[in-house]
C-alpha cells in the first residue's frame, strides 16, 4: 500500500515538463507573420494609399455623415459658383450646394451600382465557366460560344444596348455593365476549371467513390475561385468607370440625385469659369479605379507566388 501511494505522485509528474515545452511554440509563429505583413506594406507605399483610398470611399458610400454634415440637395443661390476653400472644399455648383458633399453622397450610389454589377458578373459568368469547365463535351461548347458572342460586343457599347433595353436608372445601369462583364469572369473560370480537374486529388477523389457534387464542391470549385477573385478586384475599378460613363451619358439615376458620372455631366457645361465642378469629381473617380487596380495587382502577386 505505502509502496504504491510512494509511486503515485512520480507517475503523474512525468508528463508535465513536454506540455510548458510545446506551450510557446504559436507566439514565434504569429510574430513572424506580423514582421512579413509589415515588410509587405513598408515596401509598397502605393499599395497603403490605395488601400486608404478604397477604405475612405467604402466608408463615404455607407456612413457619409462621417465625412459631410451638409444635405447635398440643398443650395444657397447666394453661394452659388464658390471656388474650393476652406469652407467649401470642393466648391459650390449653379445652385449653391456643396460639391464635396455632393461627390461623398454619390459614393452610395456608384459604389453600391459597381457592388451589383461586380456580383452580377461574378455569379452569372463563375456559374457559366464552373459548368463549362466541368461537364465538358457539347455543354462546353454551347456556353463558350456564347461566352464568344458576349466577347465580340465592346462591353461599353453591349451596356448601352442593354440599359436602354431595361430602362434608366442606377440599378439597371449595374445589372447592364454586369451582363456586359460576363463573359471574360466565365473565361478564367472555365481555364481554372479545367486545370484542377485535371489535378491528382480530384482523381483521387473520384476514385475513392466521391459524388460529382461533392467533388465540385469541396475540391474543383475552392481551388478554381483565387484567380476569379483576383479578376472580381481588377473588374471593380472597370464597374466604377462604366457605371459612371453611363451616369455621364445621362443613364443612371434622375437628377438631382448625386451620382459621380453625372456631376462630371452638370459641370462641363461650366468649365470656363467653375473648373471644379466637373475637375474634382472626376479626380474622385480615377482615384479610386487606379486604386482598385493598384490592389488587384497586389493580389494578383500574391495569389500567383503562393501558387
Amino acid at each position: 500500500m505505502s509502496r504504491s501511494l510512494a509511486a503515485g505522485p512520480a507517475v503523474q509528474a512525468g508528463p508535465e515538463p513536454p506540455s510548458e515545452a510545446m506551450s510557446p511554440a504559436p507566439g514565434p509563429r504569429l510574430g513572424v507573420d506580423v514582421r512579413r505583413l509589415s515588410r509587405f506594406f513598408l515596401r509598397r507605399p502605393g499599395l497603403v494609399l490605395s488601400l486608404i483610398v478604397v477604405t475612405l470611399v467604402v466608408l463615404a458610400a455607407f456612413w457619409p455623415t462621417l465625412f459631410t454634415g451638409r444635405d447635398p440637395l440643398l443650395g444657397v443661390p447666394a453661394d452659388n459658383f464658390q471656388p474650393p476653400g476652406a469652407r467649401h472644399w470642393f466648391g459650390t455648383d449653379e445652385l449653391g450646394r456643396d460639391t464635396y458633399s455632393r461627390v461623398v453622397h454619390g459614393a452610395a450610389l456608384s459604389l453600391k451600382a459597381t457592388l451589383v454589377a461586380v456580383a452580377v458578373a461574378f455569379v452569372v459568368g463563375g456559374a457559366l465557366g464552373l459548368v463549362a469547365g466541368f461537364a465538358g463535351r457539347w455543354v462546353e461548347d454551347v456556353l463558350m460560344r456564347f461566352v464568344d458572342v458576349l466577347l465580340s460586343i465592346p462591353a461599353l457599347f453591349l451596356s448601352l444596348a442593354l440599359v436602354t433595353a431595361l430602362g434608366y436608372g442606377t440599378v439597371k445601369v449595374a445589372v447592364a455593365v454586369g451582363i456586359a462583364s460576363v463573359a471574360s469572369f466565365a473565361r478564367v473560370m472555365r481555364a481554372e476549371v479545367l486545370r484542377v480537374r485535371q489535378a491528382v486529388f480530384v482523381e483521387a477523389a473520384r476514385s475513392s467513390g466521391t459524388r460529382w457534387y461533392g467533388v465540385l464542391g469541396r475540391h474543383v470549385l475552392p481551388n478554381a475561385m483565387g484567380p476569379v477573385v483576383v479578376l472580381a478586384t481588377l473588374d471593380f475599378g472597370t464597374a466604377v468607370l462604366a457605371v459612371s460613363s453611363l451616369s455621364f451619358l445621362g443613364y443612371g439615376a434622375a437628377p438631382p440625385a448625386p451620382e459621380w458620372g453625372t456631376l462630371v455631366s452638370d459641370g462641363r457645361n461650366y468649365l470656363a469659369n467653375a473648373w471644379w465642378l466637373s475637375t474634382l469629381p472626376g479626380l474622385t473617380v480615377a482615384a479610386t479605379v487606379l486604386a482598385t487596380n493598384r490592389i488587384a495587382r497586389a493580389l494578383d502577386g500574391e495569389w500567383a507566388t503562393q501558387r
